[in-house]
């Protein structure tokens, strides 16, 4: 994110609100309805509509994925600071079962995480750290996973 965008959205009610609006997730009809003050957290859902349903009526794999898609990149960089390059490296996504109706993922980063990523990118090495997050369904049944992957690294001063 350049400084200009970062500037703007210092706050989490303010990038929760531009995330809400953003064309890839208003195109998916992918809300984000919490984002944690401290950027420790957020959920995002996606209710089902005639354009996030695929050919056999349930939802889009694409879709699915760009719900994740963002999320951990995002609140690592609000977490670490200007200081650090974050980027997504890869990523995958296992659909488990049919996703009808709405469909939830949470994302949380712990202090004890983000203070292991400090120390192991201190001295400027660059870090692999990998997250899997659920993709549910309102009864809580798990749709998909994805496995993100971040690159981290520390900037020269």
């Amino acid at each position: 994110m350049n400084s200009t965008l970062r500037r703007w959205f210092t706050s989490a009610g303010a990038l929760r609100r531009f995330l809400s609006t953003f064309a890839p997730y208003l195109g998916a009809g992918v809300k984000v309805t919490q984002l944690a003050d401290d950027f420790s957290s957020a959920t995002v859902e996606m209710r089902q509509h005639w354009y996030n349903t695929n050919y056999v009526g349930t939802h889009f794999g694409g879709s699915l994925y760009s719900m994740v898609d963002p999320m951990y990149m995002l609140l690592l960089m609000r977490k670490l600071g200007d200081d650090y390059i974050v980027w997504d490296k890869s990523a995958s996504i296992d659909f488990i079962r049919p996703g009808k109706g709405t469909v939830t993922a949470r994302f949380e980063l712990t202090e004890e995480r983000v203070a292991a990523i400090r120390e192991a990118t201190a001295s400027g090495e660059k870090m692999l750290p990998e997250w899997d997050v659920d993709i549910v369904d309102e009864t809580g049944a798990c749709v998909a996973r994805v496995h993100k992957v971040l690159y981290v690294r520390r900037k020269k001063a």
